[in-house]
């Protein structure tokens, strides 16, 4: 699987909720060109039947957002059926002469499912429930399995502390993180 730099991304997930977060940071080699961008997205307009999916991306931001877009319109295809949807979109990158050219990773997630996404044709549920992309995403990811092992804090805390742990460790990480939940309603 490829291993973007420039950012980290983690998804955690309990039995009725789950929260994505991503750090701030945009390097372009080895320069932070800004600290605070925003790599994790809601996307709320899939169906009438659709509760609500939450996105985060690592890697090159033009190639995320071509990537996210195509993930709608297969999201719109199949509202509710997320792993569907990934499926669709990771055959698009995969086989496409345009698409599988570009260099991203997402990680994508409803109320049922948390699936990472690449462009070799992965996609993968992690099994117990968290899931992490970047170049921080050994970090998080190892903070995160501390924490939910140890603690009872909800996933959008987990995910914040672990991200800060990461932006302790990664260059390419740093401690400007914005959170998104789903809970159950």
């Amino acid at each position: 699987m490829l291993a973007p730099q420039a950012t980290t991304i983690i998804s955690v997930r309990d039995e009725n909720r789950v929260a994505i977060a991503g750090d701030g940071q945009v390097t372009i080699g080895d320069t932070i060109a800004k600290a605070d961008a925003v790599k994790v997205r809601r996307i709320n307009d899939v169906g009438a039947e659709a509760a609500g999916v939450l996105v985060g991306f690592a890697g090159s931001v033009a190639d995320a957002f071509a990537l996210l877009d195509r993930f709608e319109v297969k999201l719109k295809e199949s509202p509710t059926n997320l792993m569907r949807a990934a499926i669709e979109l990771a055959k698009l990158w995969r086989t496409d002469r345009m698409l599988r050219r570009l260099e991203s990773l997402l990680i994508v997630t409803d109320r049922a499912k948390t699936l990472t996404i690449s462009g070799q044709g992965d996609v993968i549920e992690p099994s117990d429930g968290i899931c992490a992309i970047g170049s921080g995403g050994s970090y998080a990811l190892a903070a995160a399995r501390v924490l939910r092992a140890h603690t009872d804090k909800d996933p959008a805390e987990v995910c914040k502390l672990a991200l800060e742990t990461a932006g302790e460790i990664c260059i390419y990480t740093n401690t400007s993180i914005t959170v998104l939940n789903l809970n159950e309603s």
